[in-house]
């Protein structure tokens, strides 16, 4: 087992970290930028050291700030958590020459499914469906012209590196598709130093599928069923749940299988998604892997019982997947909110600022994974997510009403949030029959939202 971790990220999936870490008893060192100073995960690691100023490249992008912070630290192993650079390659090889176990996949799996385009060609050639699509990096609007008059429109212009919904385009006609293409480069380009972009058919109102998979160095792989992550708006995820209100045993098996096969063709081990496109007759197409711990993995540790970031640890320690990780069953159902702090009341405008007053919720099935507290300063330079929002209960419905009631309970002053919005989507008439698709929000804020 690992002595020391390096967490490579900030606020809550770094303290999510942290947290794992000193359970396994495992040390932790903290790496921060200027504004972070103040975020809980630097106040609760054994060591934090600043590696730059607020802007990402310059800091959480920083791969020799990084690994030089290791270096004085003397880490034995560096944890990504979710974006920034837990989907670089190059990253993952600088660490394993520094003699750094990176806490994740080998340098070859990230290549070969973290790009999203070579993805799409794995997963093509390990007999998985794929949707039509450019056979490549698209390097010109030109060249992007061509591939989507072929394809027919509308389609998503999506970037190779990252998640989370940056650099991702949907384009209508030839106009949208040229201001696509170039803003989805120049925001790639910000968010992960990447602005590569490929094109593929944009599916009307698909379901939003994706399986949780964990792999050990020793050849198993296994997945631990799926969540639905079909409410987003403008690609972002906001409301997850595990299982799918969409899925019967039929449909899980095949995708669930597909996903292993896929991930046992290029050698895959540690913690990785698959994320599909599933339209109303069941059948469901390839979109991405995301090679690294996904933000929505608690509803899937709440359901299966097991501790998904423990594993990772475990396993990139050379240790075998645990009995309790392969034999997981689903035993209940969970859902989770993405609290932002956003106006929703003004097209979800930014909305950072000092913390007032912070009051968590709480009771039977109630978890919260946050880095957030009163007298906490969100900084403007960062996603603008500040805590996540879990309940667990016995079936669906039950959840459903475990997360109302918890939402009632959120007190967050002196900034604006997206607690009304999850609370009029809890209460929303389809969702609670769970009929939704990715055209969920955008047809629901067409209606407006109700006070609360």
């Amino acid at each position: 087992m690992f002595k020391k971790i390096l967490i490579a990220n900030r606020g809550e999936i770094a303290l999510r970290i942290i947290r794992a870490c000193k359970e396994l008893g495992v040390q932790t060192v903290a790496v921060y930028s200027e504004p972070d100073l103040h975020s809980l995960h630097v106040q609760l690691a054994d060591e934090a050291i600043c590696i730059g100023p607020a802007p990402s490249n310059e800091s959480y992008l920083k791969i020799d700030r990084i690994i030089s912070a290791a270096e004085i630290a003397d880490v034995d192993g560096i944890h990504p958590g979710y974006g920034f650079l837990a989907e670089n390659a190059h990253f993952a090889e600088v660490c394993a020459s520094c003699n750094i176990k990176f806490i994740g996949p080998s340098p070859n799996a990230i290549r070969l499914m973290g790009d999203k385009n070579t993805a799409r060609d794995t997963a093509r050639k390990a007999g998985v469906p794929i949707s039509p699509g450019s056979d490549g990096i698209v390097e010109t609007e030109a060249e992007a012209l061509k591939i989507a008059r072929k394809i027919g429109f509308p389609v998503m212009i999506k970037a190779v590196a990252g998640g989370g919904g940056r650099g991702m385009r949907i384009a209508h006609n030839d106009g949208s598709l040229v201001t696509g293409f170039h803003s989805a480069r120049m925001e790639a380009e910000k968010a992960f130093g990447n602005a590569a972009v490929y094109i593929e058919k944009f599916i009307v109102n698909p379901h939003h599928i994706e399986f949780q998979l964990m792999g050990d160095q020793h050849g198993r792989v296994v997945h631990l069923g799926e969540r639905d992550c079909s409410i987003q708006r403008r690609n972002q995820k906001i409301v997850e749940e595990c299982p799918s209100p969409l899925m019967d045993e039929k449909l899980r098996k095949r995708m669930g299988d597909a996903s292993v096969k896929l991930a046992k063709s290029v050698g895959y081990y540690n913690a990785g998604t698959i994320e599909y496109l599933v339209d109303d007759k069941g059948e469901f197409y390839f979109m991405e892997m995301n090679t690294r711990i996904q933000v929505e993995h608690p509803i899937t540790e709440e359901v299966y019982g097991c501790d998904l970031v423990k594993q990772q640890i475990q396993v990139a320690a050379g240790e075998h997947l645990s009995d309790y990780v392969v034999n997981a069953k689903p035993r209940h159902h969970a859902i989770e909110c993405r609290i932002n702090a956003e106006d929703p009341f003004n097209n979800f405008m930014p909305s950072p600022g000092e913390i007032e007053l912070y009051y968590a919720p709480g009771g039977r099935g109630v978890r919260i994974d946050s880095h957030a507290y009163a007298g906490y300063p969100i900084p403007p330079n960062y996603d603008s997510m500040i805590a996540k929002l879990i309940v667990t209960a016995s079936s669906r419905t039950a959840a459903i009403a475990r997360m109302n009631r918890a939402l009632g309970e959120y007190m967050i002053t002196g900034v604006k949030t997206t607690i009304p919005f999850q609370q009029a989507i809890m209460r929303n008439s389809d969702f609670r029959r769970g009929v939704y698709s990715t055209g969920f929000i955008e047809k629901m804020l067409s209606a407006g939202i109700p006070e609360f």
